[in-house]
């Protein structure tokens, strides 16, 4: 009865003496920052417990009233309250001669908190120090040894996050990395297409708030398996776009709207025998590291923003760069595909529509149609044999051209005319140049 009592006096008494919230550092005295299941020391220290002085220890986390009673001593004896672990003990055995007060603790993350040493006489407030205690967990993914080619992500959090300015990460050597605070996963940093050279320590600094400068430094040991490459088979497809533009003309070559980690581009020339992809166009964000073939590509802006993921290509193209891009983004080990079927029209041909299929298909029908009258005539005039029609048209369906009128490449006129290179061939190749465009169909 008397214990229960004494635990009474002491929840009153700390519920005077204490606000129901925190709102900032001014709440504490001390910032310790510890890493999950690691012991950490809350000193504190006074006089030796004579006569009717006391020592108690109280813990109260961030989202709570009220305080809860770890422990508490006097010099005829000791008692634990209802908040008290295994995991937390007083450090010195001899603390009543000693005055050594101090508490060690292995926390997990529930906790982190606050946690207040009070030295009391006659019921009174003689001393009293309150620590913020912040427990800090790291990982990474996938689990060591981590794939080649795979996401490596390592995240570390800190609980309560208030007690914390900043967290950084590190890679083997010293060198920084690009962090992002996630709210379910802490600070975040990736590594994309993790290869050989990618395995060693990495390093997670956390840096308490206040004028504490003491900084908790946790390392990550990541192995990569040599023999195991991570594969890619869950892949994301858009529709197929088809678009037109003039040479010299800049286009915006969209892709996924997913906030990935890289990106790339493929190209597929019109010209092309095989089915052949040819890579034009790199970005890692994680890295800030770009690899690129042509200086008329480049990121695009606003409203993109490939430093956050948000990705799309501006192109400059002259009238050969018409043909398939492909804009694959990676997130994580899955790919976002967006095909984009480009056709270039030669400088001075102008459309005024906004629709590219309506132009390209007034431009192909008086084409095809004029293309088989000089044939007709040639036919009547010529006879060492038939024509070729160097007409620059492709065409992004083999089945029916007219479905798919963005795929008009041409040379004309700046006034309007049509220009036409006719030279003898065979009497059934008038439309062997509108079958150009069919190789990139893969």
């Amino acid at each position: 009865m008397e214990s229960v009592f004494f635990c009474f006096i002491l929840f009153y008494c700390f519920a005077v003496h204490f606000p129901h919230t925190v709102s900032s550092h001014a709440d504490w005295d001390e910032v310790v920052v510890v890493k999950e299941n690691t012991s950490a020391t809350l000193a504190c220290a006074g006089a030796r417990l004579r006569g009717d002085i006391s020592i108690n220890w109280k813990v109260k986390s961030m989202d709570a009233d009220e305080w809860k009673l770890i422990l508490s001593a006097s010099e005829k004896k000791k008692f634990s309250g209802g908040a008290s672990k295994a995991s937390m003990r007083l450090t010195d055995d001899n603390f009543r001669n000693t005055g050594n007060f101090s508490l060690v603790v292995r926390p997990e993350v529930e906790d982190g908190g606050l946690y207040s040493c009070l030295i009391k006489k006659q019921e009174r407030k003689v001393k009293e120090r309150i620590f913020l205690l912040a427990v800090l967990t790291v990982g990474f993914f996938p689990n060591a040894p981590v794939p080649q080619y795979s996401t490596l992500r390592l995240f570390a959090r800190v609980s309560p996050e208030i007690s914390v300015s900043k967290i950084t990460w590190t890679a083997p050597g010293g060198l920084p990395m690009k962090t992002e605070k996630w709210p379910s996963s802490g600070t975040v940093t990736k590594l994309p297409e993790v290869q050989n050279i990618d395995g060693g320590t990495y390093t997670c600094k956390v840096y308490p708030r206040g004028s504490s400068t003491s900084v908790l430094a946790a390392d990550v040991h990541v192995t990569v398996n040599a023999s195991s490459v991570a594969s890619f088979t869950n892949i994301s497809y858009n529709k197929e776009i088809s678009a037109a533009t003039q040479a010299e003309k800049s286009v915006l070559l969209k892709c996924p709207q997913v906030k990935g980690d890289s990106v790339l581009l493929y190209w597929c020339s019109p010209d092309t025998k095989k089915h052949s992809m040819k890579l034009v166009y790199k970005y890692d964000r994680w890295r800030d590291s770009t690899s690129k073939q042509s200086r008329k590509l480049q990121l695009a802006g606003p409203p993109f923003d490939p430093k956050s993921g948000n990705f799309s290509f501006i192109l400059t193209p002259d009238w050969k760069d018409g043909g398939l891009y492909t804009c694959e983004v990676f997130l994580n080990e899955v790919v976002f595909s967006q095909r984009t079927r480009l056709s270039v029209l030669k400088e001075g041909v102008t459309t005024s529509s906004p629709h590219p299929s309506l132009s390209a298909l007034l431009l192909l029908v008086p084409l095809a149609a004029a293309a088989v009258g000089v044939l007709l005539w040639r036919q009547k005039h010529i006879s060492d044999g038939g024509i070729e029609q160097s007409l620059s048209v492709q065409s992004g369906e083999a089945g029916n051209i007219y479905e798919n009128p963005e795929d008009i490449r041409q040379q004309a006129h700046p006034q309007g005319s049509v220009y036409m290179d006719l030279k003898p061939r065979g009497d059934n190749d008038i439309y062997k140049e509108l079958e150009r465009y069919e190789q990139c169909q893969g």
